[in-house]
């Protein structure tokens, strides 16, 4: 079965097709302003689909943006997570014996896969130790100081911002989608309504109809 791509590029083919004749044929439209189509309802027609083309570039546009953001955002992650981990590894030996380190940089436990679950793990981890000189001092003796901290700190930081990116790309890519198939929808309607009109007026003019990319029975 065809996929949706393959179906939407034959409908806009088709449909171009059939417009772009009809308007560009003394004869066909004719033989159609007798049933009311005429240039203004043509043109009704050839704007519909100039419509959905703007709208499905858009379209692409949009989701080329958010695979760009998400890419950006699991890049990122991973690149962190790897600097993440390795300090954390650091603090579960340097804290080991540390209770208040244990519960507010929630140190123990197993790491959350999803993004949310590991930013919470990861901003408690940051948060609660930066301003709290004696586990900093802690730290120090295994090279890890107050500014060390700070900088891993930011690039958590940084991660929340690229996520947010992301969910609003995700969120215009789906709101460019509604659209340009909400178009289509008014499109392939005026589309069947046409052709209908076009077999009745054309029925005896084969070559025409052939044209227009209908094939006459």
């Amino acid at each position: 079965m065809p996929n949706f791509k393959s179906r939407l590029d034959d409908f806009m083919l088709s449909s171009q097709l059939l417009i772009e004749n009809a308007l560009s044929d003394i004869e066909i439209k004719t033989a159609l302003s007798s049933f009311g189509y005429n240039d203004n309802k043509l043109m009704t027609g050839k704007r519909l689909y100039e419509e959905v083309v703007n709208l499905h570039n858009k379209q692409k546009k949009e989701y080329g943006e958010q695979i760009e953001a998400t890419n950006d955002l699991n890049k990122s992650w991973e690149e962190i997570d790897k600097i993440y981990m390795k300090t954390l590894k650091i603090a579960r030996v340097a804290l080991q014996n540390n209770t208040k380190a244990n519960t507010s940089m929630m140190i123990n436990g197993v790491r959350k896969k999803s993004l949310s679950g590991w930013l919470e793990q990861a901003n408690a981890f940051y948060s609660n130790i930066i301003d709290d000189k004696e586990l900093i001092n802690e730290m120090v003796q295994f090279g890890y100081s107050a500014e060390k901290f700070n900088f891993e700190y930011n690039l958590v930081k940084g991660l929340y911002e690229k996520n947010l990116k992301q969910k609003k790309e995700m969120g215009e890519a789906q709101e460019a989608t509604e659209m340009r198939d909400k178009k289509i929808d008014e499109l392939d309607k005026w589309i069947a309504e046409f052709k209908v009109i076009v077999k009745i007026a054309l029925e005896d003019k084969r070559q025409k109809l052939e044209k227009l990319g209908i094939v006459a029975k």
